[in-house]
């Protein structure tokens, strides 16, 4: 996240044309390799396979992670305050379209004000949700669900930002939420977006800390394509549409992909610590920040 852009490129590059000569048809990116730069154009330029992010399938990952936490936390979208940080990226952007449709109100949070009103105008006109827009965190106390998907290189979600019983999704790699959320606020549910169950019994040879057959979203998007016969761009540059994020859930539902588990900060979440972060909520009682109950 740190190198010099050039650097970044020519390594990935390097990387692909390896995979080209290894007899690869398609070359997915994501994590920390999807955010750098153009999302993935030049990189797409400069080789002959084709090369997706992966976005497109985090997106939808993502918003179904948010839905479904929402239920075992027993809070109705129709009714909620939801909010997308980020909103202005790529990824932001789709996901802020997706559940303005579904919430009572959506919040808009990024750092510029002038991307922020464009948004809000061009989601109005479908919109279910009341929008607001914000360049402040303090905002997201009034949220009870979080999706979170910057590209800051530090942590921006804090403890003191957050509403007992709520959730938090975080999208981002490096993440956004702050390990301190988890230490210090028991009444929380915060949960790693965009981890998906890979059909049959796959091995990637490669341990990135997801137990056996699970891999991120972006992975499977690269995945699901292949199995799919489509070898193309597929989810290039920072436009992503819905139809394009329609129609990789409707590929990867096909060849067996699923919405995984909660996991958060790399760990399953159990239906025991659902129930603990319900009642402490409930209960007003979680751990203060020198480690006692309030």
């Amino acid at each position: 996240m740190q190198l010099p852009e050039r650097t970044v490129y020519r390594k990935i590059i390097q990387t692909g044309r390896m995979a080209e000569k290894l007899g690869a048809d398609i070359l997915g990116l994501g994590a920390f390799t999807s955010v750098v730069g153009d999302a993935g154009v030049t990189i797409a330029n400069a080789l002959e396979i084709p090369v997706t992010t992966g976005d497109s399938f985090t997106v939808a990952m993502a918003v179904q992670a948010i839905r479904d936490a929402a239920k075992v936390m027993d809070i109705k979208m129709e009714d909620a305050t939801v909010a997308i940080v980020g909103a202005t990226g790529a990824i932001g952007r789709v996901c802020s379209a997706l559940l303005a449709g579904e919430a009572a109100r959506t919040l808009l949070v990024a750092r510029d004000e002038k991307k922020l009103e464009a948004l809000r105008d061009k989601l109005q006109i479908k919109a279910r949700s009341e929008l607001v827009i914000s360049t402040k965190m303090d905002v997201l106390k009034d949220a009870q669900l979080i999706l979170t998907v910057t590209s800051s290189i530090h942590d921006v979600i804090r403890p003191e930002y957050l509403q007992p019983g709520s959730v938090v999704c975080d999208v981002a790699r490096p993440r956004d939420v702050s390990a301190m959320v988890a230490a210090v606020r028991d009444d929380i549910l915060v949960i790693d977006g965009g981890m998906v169950d890979v059909p049959g019994p796959v091995d990637f040879h490669f341990n990135f800390g997801f137990p056996e057959g699970k891999a991120y979203a972006c992975m499977a998007e690269t995945i699901a394509l292949a199995l799919e016969g489509r070898f193309e761009d597929y989810t290039v540059g920072r436009d992503i549409t819905l139809e394009r994020v329609q129609e990789i859930t409707a590929i990867s539902e096909k060849h067996g992909f699923r919405m995984s588990g909660f996991r958060s900060f790399e760990r399953e979440v159990t239906e025991e610590q659902i129930e603990a972060v319900r009642h402490n909520a409930r209960t007003g009682t979680r751990r203060a920040y020198g480690g006692s109950h309030e």
